[in-house]
């Protein structure tokens, strides 16, 4: 049985080779986020384009300021100015941050160091030369490369886009996720379920997955524990650029996903990996379409989608995997689980003294969807390490929801 990482590893590697092309699309800025560019976003001039103000103050020539030398002040620039006067030795000019620093001025002494008496400005410090101003061009020349194809758009990524006048920018469609519940026992979140069945959780859990990671999601609903009704459902799915179901793909009589799958071509790369929850997932290509089987009892549907779907969606969008958000933290309680399985546990980290700790929280099984809506994280209990001790450092895996 394979390891989580090597798990991980094969579908990097095997998702990587179907070397699948996403078509690209121009989409205004503002509906960005998230995806990934296709192509270069060059800088269209110089930034800053003027010599900044990095300060409110005034701009001098260094040489000129010494403590309790005084200086008169010819004028002011704010924001927007553009000052056509060379700034005469022995003179100052007020400035406000971010205005353009008059020719000749080489450095802005802030305001706080000086005194006023009408428009003779009195100087409490020395000055040097570069003194919060930011020289044209010392961010970005103009024609510089600013963001590359394969970089997803974060918000710092959206704003420098927006500085260079990006604002349609090309970049990989979102890949289509179908997702689809199976088992005779869900039913739509919408209905009232009779007193043996439950509300279809996993629809939207995996839908919400599907967006975070930057995918868009086809949502097809649930099949019941029928072939025929399931292979049609299966086939539909297989129409996106990725599959992934919930539940069916245990060992019991009426789990049928594998089945179907089978005979539909799917070639397997795993069915089984050593982690728990989620213990029972299954990966394989189908016609060249990813198709990720995971367990249906929520918690375990969460934790497959981040460990595997994650970095398959990131390939297909265009984008190197992304790693696992994993942090270090120090354990609260002593934990005690089985060995030779990689646990996944509800947690909580928090932040006391400055210090991150993290506690498992009480649970009751992959079922407990009430434990992760108070988890922000799940604790990670090694295969070969099942015994923790409080005070010493674990990892944790984040949620990209809430951290």
């Amino acid at each position: 049985m394979l390891s989580y990482q090597e798990a991980r590893e094969v579908v990097i590697q095997r998702v990587s080779a179907l070397r699948k092309t996403i078509s690209a699309e121009r989409v205004p800025l503002s509906m960005a986020l998230g995806q990934v560019l296709a192509e270069r976003v060059l800088a269209d001039r110089d930034y800053p384009p003027f010599d900044r103000s990095t300060r409110d103050g005034y701009a001098v020539h260094a040489g000129d300021v010494s403590p309790s030398v005084t200086l008169p002040c010819l004028g002011e620039l704010k924001a927007g100015d553009r000052s056509a006067k060379r700034l005469a030795p022995g003179t100052c000019v007020q400035i406000m941050t971010g205005a353009a620093a008059p020719p000749g001025a080489d450095a802005v002494v802030m305001i706080e160091h000086t005194s006023r008496d009408g428009d003779r400005v009195t100087f409490q410090r020395d000055a040097s030369s570069g003194q919060n101003i930011v020289p044209r061009g010392s961010e970005s020349h103009a024609k510089d490369a600013l963001l590359q194809p394969g970089q997803r758009l974060g918000f710092a990524e959206v704003a420098l886009a927006a500085q260079s006048g990006a604002t349609r920018p090309l970049v990989r469609r979102r890949p289509c996720v179908a997702t689809l519940s199976t088992g005779d026992e869900v039913v739509a979140a919408s209905r009232k379920p009779g007193p043996f069945q439950i509300r279809n959780s996993n629809e939207y859990s995996l839908g919400a997955q599907v967006q975070l990671a930057g995918g868009k999601r086809v949502p097809l609903g649930n099949a019941p524990d029928e072939l025929k009704a399931l292979a049609r459902s299966v086939r539909k799915g297989l129409r996106s650029d990725m599959m992934v179901l919930s539940g069916g793909v245990s060992m019991g009589k009426y789990d049928l996903v594998e089945q179907v799958l089978r005979e539909l071509g799917t070639r397997f790369y795993f069915d089984a990996v050593a982690i728990r929850p989620g213990k029972p997932a299954v990966f394989g290509v189908c016609g060249g379409v990813p198709v990720f089987g995971l367990p249906g009892n929520p918690v375990s549907t969460m934790v497959t989608f981040e460990l595997f779907v994650v970095p398959a969606l990131d390939i297909l969008s265009g984008a190197p995997p992304r790693p696992l958000p994993l942090a270090r933290a120090l354990l609260g309680e002593a934990v005690k689980q089985k060995r030779g399985v990689t646990h996944f546990l509800p947690a909580r980290l928090e932040w006391h003294a400055g210090e991150p700790a993290v506690r498992e929280l009480p649970w009751h099984g992959s079922g407990d969807i009430a434990a992760l809506g108070r988890a922000n994280c799940f604790l990670m209990v090694d295969s070969d390490r099942p015994e923790v001790a409080a005070g010493e450092a674990v990892s944790v895996l984040l949620r990209r929801d809430t951290l």
